[in-house]
């Protein structure tokens, strides 16, 4: 099956093809690090992940790039606020966000790029949109020219003249039109400046990704992605700067994840409606962030609540039960193993392929754990059921997903002496030793351990 991609350009599915054969360019607009992260940032973090990924399941080299904008008015700010220097502060939140990163499983981008690292590019191209009369210098700031790009508002399907009458703009009488951009800001007293031919300033927010990406990938790339709240104007504008100078197409395709909602509100801190990324993982895992954003699509809004983070602590239970031993060893169901695996698998790939449908792909996986569970009650074992739990695993790690217990992905070895004071208990309850195989459940129940005794035997999960 072909892979599709909902371009937001084109506002409908397309056949996907890269430009060069089996490698990707992937672009996605990162945080403005001036505070802690919250879980709004981390699902557009998460729907890129799961998108690299696949893409890389299904062979490709993707080379990722998630930029940092590090210098900006919130930024400068809130460290004026604390009497604290802006690119301190704003290294202090890069590495918490990396931090968060990890503890989500995300796969790490190919690079990292800055706008403070990125400077003498970012002024390289302003310059080139000066020389192509595109862009104009007012007392030191450098607007861009909106109305000489007469395919201004292709990525919103916004007209120029509804914009300027229907859109409250701040006025300033030194632009050509209030519908103009600063790409370049003459600095006030106390903020950090660059020096460049028309002041000592900083870059508008816009222009930085423009020259971000054309330094890390070039002037062309196959998938620009990051959260629908940034179709405009950041995309638009990224789209009208970069092709101004280039005369090529930016990005082949558009993609734009929905928002994640509180009390039907986006997540904003100016909102102050947030759920920071420490406060969710200092009681729930990793995994039940990703399994909320995995149940349903990239594209829709996500109203968070404690009900939708409890259904998917129960999915998350169910997947991982999925996953203990078999109980029992008969091979009877061997052909009906292997071919709920196969499915699942062609149910997958075609789920992913229909513009990543993580919510179809879910639903693939979770047939194959009522098949699992049907066939451990059943006594089945051998290498059919291990190898469907496998395929289980594998796919479930395609769309990022762990599958581990608190605590189980540093028990350094504990497994087989578990299993040997499993067997040990299970010989004194043999004896009729109560006493001593109840110490055996408790001590292990202190450390984390759950025993669950069933027809088939005794099993056990950390819990």
């Amino acid at each position: 099956m072909t892979l599709t991609v909902y371009n937001t350009l084109t506002h409908q599915k397309e056949p996907f093809k890269t430009l060069e054969p089996g490698k990707v360019r992937l672009y996605v607009c990162g945080p403005t690090v001036y505070d802690d992260a919250h879980i709004g940032h981390a699902m557009s973090a998460l729907v890129f992940d799961v998108v690299r990924r696949y893409l890389e399941y299904r062979g490709y080299t993707v080379q990722h790039v998630q930029n940092f904008t590090d210098v900006d008015d919130k930024i400068i700010n809130r460290a004026n606020a604390q009497g604290r220097d802006p690119v301190a502060l704003a290294e202090q939140y890069i590495d918490a966000f990396h931090d968060h990163l990890r503890e989500l499983n995300v796969e790490p981008a190919t690079s990292y790029p800055r706008a403070t690292q990125t400077m003498d590019e970012i002024i390289a191209l302003i310059g080139a949109l000066v020389d192509r009369n595109s862009a104009y210098e007012v007392d030191g700031d450098v607007y861009f020219r909106v109305r000489n790009d007469p395919d201004y508002g292709k990525l919103s399907g916004r007209n120029v003249d509804d914009m300027r009458s229907g859109t409250r703009i701040a006025p300033d009488e030194r632009k050509d039109d209030p519908l103009d951009f600063a790409l370049w800001k003459k600095a006030k007293p106390g903020e950090p400046a660059w020096s460049s031919p028309w002041s000592e300033g900083r870059p508008g927010w816009h222009i930085e990704c423009s020259a971000m990406n054309l330094a890390t990938l070039g002037t062309q790339i196959d998938i620009h992605g990051g959260g629908n709240d940034l179709i405009f104007p950041h995309h638009e504008n990224e789209i009208a700067q970069t092709e101004s100078v280039t005369g090529e197409t930016f990005a082949r395709y558009w993609m734009h994840n929905g928002m994640l909602q509180l009390r039907g509100e986006k997540m904003s801190k100016s909102l102050g409606n947030i759920v920071r990324i420490k406060d969710f993982l200092a009681t729930h895992q990793a995994d039940v962030l990703r399994l909320m954003v995995l149940g349903s699509s990239y594209r829709a809004p996500l109203t968070y609540d404690e009900a939708l983070v409890a259904e998917n602590e129960r999915k998350l239970d169910r997947l991982r039960g999925a996953l203990k031993p078999a109980t029992g060893s008969a091979t009877d169901q061997e052909t009906m193993l292997a071919a709920a695996a196969e499915q699942a698998q062609g149910r997958f790939e075609a789920a992913m392929d229909d513009d990543f449908n993580s919510a179809g792909a879910l639903g693939a996986l979770f047939d194959l754990v009522r098949t699992l569970n049907s066939a451990r009650d059943a006594g089945q074992g051998g290498h059919a059921f291990e190898r469907a739990q496998a395929t289980l695993r594998d796919l479930a790690g395609v769309l990022g997903l762990q599958l581990v217990e608190d605590g189980e992905a540093d028990d350094h070895g504990a497994s087989p002496f578990i299993e040997l004071l499993i067997t040990t208990r299970t010989e004194l309850r043999k004896a009729k030793q109560w006493a001593l195989a109840d110490t055996v459940r408790k001590e292990l129940a202190e450390r984390g351990v759950v025993l669950e005794d069933g027809p088939q035997g005794t099993t056990w999960h950390w819990g």
